[in-house]
């Protein structure tokens, strides 16, 4: 069927603001999509209010809203622009359920706009749990005991007809948000109430747990024909009762029998072809370990999580084929991409392994709950491709950025004092360290059967955690050899991880690869396992004798930023695809280097040449000694690629844009005090410590309140204010182990109005796009402020003096490209931090002033003037307008997480509000960052205790028309509740203040500057 004709206009609703459950494979999703339809002819009006990602650019659609994602919102936006139709299944849960709304509401219907892809219909049979329910049955699908609940009562009777343990699952959440696994009474009250206020039709599904079960799933396209395929099934290495997310996956499927396999195939298939999908879908499914028996668990009508993982493990498109078949176009229509000689229609065939393993930000919260259950945790994941699973495994593991010496070791150091009793009861509980422990546990002699009764992971996967053990084992006992370097890279063991049990220098090592008949060689993905020619710029190392990878000349190659987690986001992802399309105008060839499956930038379309690889030493340097590109560029891949930064100069490789020498004048604490002394620019006094003594004498000489961080670290990771000895003593543990060897650093606290700048620079002259004030006062990282530009309450001398020290050092350190600045004004102006490379704000930036800055910032590396590019030494003018970066938090899905705001980061995403006044801006902004409406907000605003010490803020609240009441441990929850403001976090009242409002769906406020901001913004400062 040729593509619909009648339709010309096509609005896709994004999916807001990162939060953990709806993360960057969204962008990816949204970005393909409307690339694809305008491909096709169609114009596209994008709604969205994530300013960090690349689908909100403005090359993307033709035209972009970065508006709320409310209904009243959308509303507005249909009646101006009156599309032909809404593409809802890009914008995850999101996307989906403002979809639902809007028909609801009728407006649809009214302005006569078709709802493309899969219809309201087929939306409301797979999500809502009764109805999906009935079709199963209708389809002799088996599924799991069950009751769709409206009430706690009726939760509860259910539970006690088929006994514990059960799974409530909300309706119409993403995640797994509000659900959970009850084993009694008191587990099923908490989790179901939860997930009760969480599903937006007050609906949850309470169905008899089968934790233990194989979990498999697939990815389906089906167009209007019918005609269906499996782009990929995957397997969950965890068992059912981890929420896929935060399971470690293998594509393809790996312990099912070749029966087994075609059996949930084919009811995947059935199940897409009766709701009548038109476009990807995801079904999963948990197979019996000890049957023939299987259970459908859920479907997701729309493209997902597993839909990015699957595009990237097997190279076949899904959202930009989706988009396809939603305007009409069939599978035998499309012509697959990568091939460019096949169709959609033909089935991908993997030749490799994939392993996925999620990254959670446990490394920030210590103290969150760790365990991992039915609601996710992680904020990103990364994606790793070998030829077998050892191989993929490892080198996931080596992507994931974690404990350095757990990822080296394999073997947690904290495992090492720990009985083989103790460590098989532990793997009982499944947590983001498992893996490593189940390695410690192996390692310490425990069988595969003992762990597979502790754990019911399968025993096919324990034993190739067994054979990487084995090898880790041999290579510390035995002489190495070729054969056993050889072995060992074949299981994905690099050079790190081998010098880590063996002293052996990088020079035997490859004098021992030499000496070998197969070596580190480079692959292609190509959907077709080699069947077929292909074009595709996509490669993964792996060990054998053919390399299938050229180098391509006259290349610069960019390094990524890896997983998304908190303190660095999808933003660099934005300023890594811009770097290369500056690279591309420049008439030079881009290679990226990545291995994050949920990004534009491991798109294979995006780059010349895509390594999907491990971002440690070791795996850059393979890739650079084969490509031998003409420079690295590290500015846009966050603190990942400015740490690689001293080793990639050690190994004589050129770096583009400012030096080694001027990334160690702003990250080392000595060079970098010495260049503001030298260049007469006020910043707290400060010193840098190694061990708890020289911290004490430091902080009694600067005197209490002082600020200490760890160098080198993103996110303000182990960073904090303290205000006394026993304070400080607290801190000091967790910021020497963050510290990994280097300095802390402890700074005199002041108190002030934070602000930042981005600045661009050819090394002599400086540009500064614009000045970012903060909302909340010094002492809150900036990720979790509220941004404000054009400043609001900054005198012209103070907006001077920044843009002056920013020039001042911007030429010391002969910063080329870009730089990140941040200030404290007070009595003077002060500098608190330099970060030598491209920052969270950029895309924010980029989008206000409709400059590409990481494209500008390019040209400047790649060796132009400011002049040259049309730029002017000084303050870009200020707009009239007023925008507001606003943060977004996800502490609903990370129980025990602190939460009152601090120096270390807590955002997961941001939004962006618009307005002709601040008060208007804010209030576009907290729609989807905090989710209140400033507008209509009334009645009781509960407080803790310490906040309670504050009149002067009971009494602008109460001036508010606000009904001020200080929260009592247990009391009675207000029926008419307008927010929560709880800024110490530290009681047992104020953790259980949080934890009530978050699980009611309440706005929580952790900081009283935004709560004075926001409802007294005429009284700021």
């Amino acid at each position: 069927m040729p593509k619909r004709e009648d339709i010309k206009k096509v609005l896709i609703i994004g999916s807001g603001p990162i939060v953990i459950g709806q993360a960057a494979e969204f962008d990816y999703a949204g970005s393909q999509a409307c690339l694809s339809l305008r491909e096709e002819g169609y114009s596209v009006i994008l709604v969205n209010s994530n300013p960090a990602t690349i689908m909100t650019d403005d090359e993307i659609a033709d035209k972009v809203y970065l508006d709320p994602l409310t209904v009243p919102s959308l509303k507005k936006i249909l009646e101006k622009e009156h599309p032909d139709a809404i593409l809802p299944t890009l914008g995850g849960q999101t996307g989906l359920n403002l979809a639902v709304e809007l028909a609801k509401d009728g407006i649809l219907d009214k302005l006569g706009v078709e709802l493309l892809g899969t219809s309201l219909h087929t939306i409301n049979q797979a999500e809502d749990r009764e109805q999906f329910k009935d079709l199963m049955k209708e389809l002799h699908q088996p599924i799991p005991d069950s009751k769709t609940v409206y009430n706690l009562e009726d939760g509860l009777a259910f539970a006690h007809e088929i006994d514990y343990p059960v799974i409530i699952r909300p309706a119409y959440t993403l995640g797994g948000t509000g659900g959970g696994i009850a084993h009694n009474d008191d587990e099923m009250k908490v989790i179901l109430n939860r997930g009760l206020t969480m599903s937006p039709s007050t609906e949850c599904l309470v169905e008899k747990s089968i934790a233990g079960y194989k979990e498999i799933e697939f990815e389906v396209m089906r167009d209007h024909h019918g005609s269906s395929i499996i782009v990929t099934g995957m397997e969950n290495f965890d068992p059912v009762g981890v929420h896929t997310g935060d399971s470690i996956v293998f594509a393809p499927t790996q312990t099912l029998t070749d029966k087994e396999y075609q059996r949930l195939r084919d009811a995947s298939l059935t199940i897409v072809n009766a709701l009548k999908i038109e476009g990807g879908c995801n079904v999963q499914l948990a197979q019996d370990p000890n049957s023939e028996n299987y259970y459908v668990i859920e479907v997701n009508p729309r493209v997902s999580r597993s839909s990015a993982l699957a595009s990237k493990a097997t190279g076949y498109p899904i959202a930009k084929i989706a988009a396809k078949i939603a305007v009409g176009l069939n599978l035998d229509e499309i012509l697959n991409p990568i091939t460019q000689t096949t169709y959609a229609m033909f089935e991908p065939a993997l030749d490799y392994v994939v392993a996925k393993i999620p990254r959670f930000a446990f490394d920030k919260f210590t103290n969150a709950d760790r365990k991992l259950g039915t609601q996710m945790k992680a904020t990103g994941e990364v994606m790793a491709i070998g030829g077998t699973i050892e191989e993929s495994l490892l080198k996931a593991v080596q992507s994931l950025e974690l404990d350095k010496q757990a990822q080296r070791d394999l073997i947690p150091d904290y495992t090492r004092q720990m009985s083989l009793g103790d460590l098989i009861e532990k793997i009982k509980t499944p947590t983001d360290y498992r893996l490593f422990e189940l390695f410690a546990a192996i390692g310490k002699g425990a069988t595969i059967e003992q762990i597979h009764r502790s754990t019911k992971i399968d025993l096919y996967f324990l034993s190739k955690l067994e054979n990487i053990i084995k090898m880790q084992q041999q290579l510390t006992d035995g002489l190495l050899s070729a054969d056993m370097v050889l072995k060992a890279r074949k299981m994905g063991f690099n050079n790190t991880m081998i010098k880590a049990v063996h002293h052996a220098t990088d020079h035997e090592l490859e004098k021992l690869d030499k000496m070998a008949d197969q070596h580190l060689v480079y692959k292609m993905v190509d959907t077709c396992a080699a069947e077929f020619e292909s074009e595709t710029p996509y490669f993964y190392s792996t060990v054998g004798t053919e390399n299938e990878s050229q180098p391509i000349g006259n290349s610069i190659l960019v390094i990524g930023a890896g997983p998304i987690r908190i303190g660095q986001g999808v933003e660099f992802d934005y300023a890594t695809v811009h770097c290369v399309k500056a690279i591309q105008a420049a008439g030079k060839n881009a290679i990226i280097i990545n291995n994050n499956p949920e990004t534009v930038s491991t798109d294979f379309s995006i780059s010349d040449k895509l390594y999907f690889e491990p971002l440690d030493i070791d795996s850059v340097m393979n890739v650079i000694n084969l490509e031998k590109p003409m420079g690295v560029i590290v500015e846009f891949g966050g603190q990942t690629a400015i740490n690689l930064t001293e080793e990639l100069t050690k190994h004589g490789v050129q770096i583009l844009g400012t030096s080694m020498h001027g990334i160690k004048e702003t990250e080392n604490r000595h060079d970098f005090e010495d260049l503001l002394i030298d260049q007469d620019i006020a910043h707290p006094k400060g010193d840098t410590a190694m061990n708890g003594q020289e911290a004490h004498h430091i902080a009694h000489k600067l005197g209490y309140p002082v600020l200490v961080r760890p160098s080198f670290v993103l996110g303000g990771k182990g960073m904090a204010v303290v205000h006394d000895d026993a304070e400080l003593d607290e801190y000091l543990v967790p910021a020497l182990k963050a510290s990994a060897g280097q300095p802390i650093l402890i700074d005199q606290y002041i108190p002030g109005t934070e602000c930042e700048v981005d600045i661009l620079s050819d090394g002599k002259d400086v540009f500064v796009p614009g000045i970012m004030e903060h909302l909340e006062g010094s002492g809150i990282h900036s990720g979790d402020s509220i941004a404000m530009y054009p400043p609001q309450h900054l005198t012209e001398d103070q907006k001077k003096k920044i843009v002056a020290i920013a020039t001042k050092i911007g030429k010391k350190v002969h910063a080329v490209g870009m730089m990140n600045i941040q200030f404290i004004c007070a009595d003077d102006v002060y500098v608190i931090e330099v970060n030598p490379r491209a920052s969270r704000t950029v895309p924010f930036m980029s989008k206000i002033t409709k400059m590409h800055l990481a494209q500008l910032a390019t040209q400047l590396i790649l060796g132009k003037s400011l002049a040259e590019i049309g730029l002017a030494p000084g303050l870009y003018p200020e707009p009239a307008k007023v925008y507001v970066k606003a943060p977004v938090f996800s502490f609903a899905k990370l129980p025990g997480a602190p939460t009152a705001l601090s120096p270390e980061m807590k955002s997961t995403g941001e939004d962006i509000g618009s307005g002709d006044t601040l008060q208007q801006a804010l209030h576009n902004a907290l729609f989807d960052s905090y989710h209140i409406n400033t507008d209509t907000v009334e009645g009781t605003v509960l407080i803790s205790k310490a906040d309670a010490k504050d009149e002067k803020l009971v009494h602008k609240l109460a001036d508010s028309d606000f009904d001020v009441q200080v929260y009592e441990k247990d009391m009675p929850w207000p029926d008419k509740l307008a927010f929560a403001l709880s800024s110490q976090d530290e009681t047992d009242d104020e953790k259980q203040l949080v934890a009530k409002a978050l699980s009611h769906e309440v706005p929580v406020f952790t900081a009283q500057d935004t709560v004075m901001g926001i409802f007294q913004p005429q009284l700021i400062k």
